[in-house]
């Protein structure tokens, strides 16, 4: 009967420890590319000057804001309201034209790791931009929601798909073609959004945040030499 017993609660551990580990390999995938990116960035500063200067040092300020975030939705550290709101805050007063501001055409002078196609798709990096900050808004918004919805969860909030958060071509919320997500943001004030979005859980806010970044680094950041 004790043996019995024992095989049992091995079970259940196990069977709790799957559980636990859902929502880090989620956040593992989302976060993945965009926090390399910025780690990388970050790592690039040496020798840059003016407004390349400028805009790495953003990316670096997000980026530690993000890796904040990363650590409480994983669980490494322990979720707290204000924390998440903070880094939402910083995310969100460093996107929209905070960004486009310092991408004037043409600079991609070393240690820039900006591509030309930047100004080539000059709408679609603007839309990202901006959309990064609505997505950080609507974080700072939901982060005292209850995050039952998101704990465990075998898919991404809002039908995000493991290829979507890692910056692929088919980005449901990057108003890529195709998309009704996109169709909707480009139909929806930026206040409406947030507004939506607020009744979300807050997992869903920094997926979207996440995936932002990731299809931004993907699309517009030079690879990184090997």
């Amino acid at each position: 009967m004790k043996q019995t017993q024992t095989t049992s609660s091995q079970a259940n551990v196990v069977r709790s420890t799957n559980t636990r580990s859902k929502p880090s390999i989620i956040l593992s995938a989302v976060v993945l590319t965009s926090i390399a990116g910025f780690s990388f960035a970050a790592f690039a500063h040496g020798g840059a000057t003016g407004v390349v200067k400028e805009r790495m040092d953003l990316m670096s300020n997000i980026g530690k804001a993000q890796k904040s975030l990363a650590a409480m939705f994983s669980g490494k550290e322990k979720y707290n309201v204000q924390a998440v709101r903070d880094a939402a805050t910083i995310i969100e007063n460093h996107a929209g034209d905070k960004i486009n501001n310092l991408f004037p055409k043409g600079t991609v002078e070393h240690p820039s790791e900006a591509l030309p196609s930047i100004w080539q798709n000059w709408s679609e990096f603007k839309n990202m931009s901006d959309q990064l900050a609505v997505y950080a808004a609507a974080l700072k918004a939901n982060a005292g929601n209850s995050r039952a919805g998101a704990q465990g969860q075998k898919k991404p909030a809002m039908g995000m798909g493991a290829g979507a958060m890692m910056g692929q071509k088919k980005t449901g919320m990057m108003g890529g073609s195709g998309s009704s997500m996109g169709a909707a943001n480009t139909a929806m004030s930026a206040k409406q959004q947030v507004e939506m979005l607020a009744k979300m859980p807050p997992m869903a806010s920094f997926q979207k945040v996440a995936q932002t970044c990731s299809a931004c680094h993907t699309k517009f950041r030079k690879k990184k030499s090997k």
